[in-house]
């Protein structure tokens, strides 16, 4: 159990039997009657994202999840298909439920499933990553203003607009949160 002025943006909850987790949170503090939180929870299950408002004196039941660290295998189409670093397990995640989160995955890297009853239920990208550039238009210094930017494609179909002067086959790093472009990595 969580009271509901300890929730945060990443807490699972159990609502309704089934397992969300918040990815928005407001403290509302009103000048008549008790605080209470407003949160965004996303259905781990489906998809799906509800609002909840939660007295901060109140407990909520939270999911018990496991995070295991696993390998991206390969998208089918249908499923993500990782394996578990430890045991060697391999098992599918849906992609319907988690669409948002294919242009960030890259084949043999590392990431941290959630599991709820021994489920699969989401995927933790990590707040910034290395990707390279395969697909990006030419641009002439001096053709426009300064802080102009220009869409590429990354080598796992992301597009992110980046400064003029990245060219293809440069590495950069993104924020996954925003999908905004911080830097060029230089290795």
């Amino acid at each position: 159990m969580v009271r509901g002025g300890e929730i945060g943006i990443g807490t699972c909850l159990l609502i309704n039997g089934t397992p969300h987790i918040v990815v928005e949170r407001e403290f509302v503090s009103p000048g008549k009657g008790s605080a209470f939180a407003r949160v965004r929870a996303k259905n781990l299950k489906n998809g799906n994202v509800i609002t909840q408002t939660i007295k901060t004196a109140d407990f909520v039941e939270d999911a018990q999840v496991d995070l295991v660290d696993c390998q991206y295998q390969y998208n089918d189409g249908e499923f993500f298909h990782f394996m578990n670093n430890e045991t060697f397990d391999q098992f599918e995640v849906p992609v319907a439920a988690h669409e948002d989160r294919g242009p960030y995955l890259k084949e043999g890297e590392t990431y941290t499933i959630v599991m709820w009853e021994g489920e699969p239920i989401d995927i933790k990208i990590p707040y910034k990553m290395v990707f390279t550039v395969v697909e990006s238009e030419n641009y002439v210094r001096g053709d426009t203003v300064s802080g102009a930017t220009k869409p590429v494609t990354t080598e796992t179909g992301l597009v992110v607009r980046v400064p003029l002067f990245i060219k293809q086959g440069e590495k950069i790093l993104v924020n996954t949160e925003s999908n905004e472009y911080v830097e060029r990595v230089n290795e």
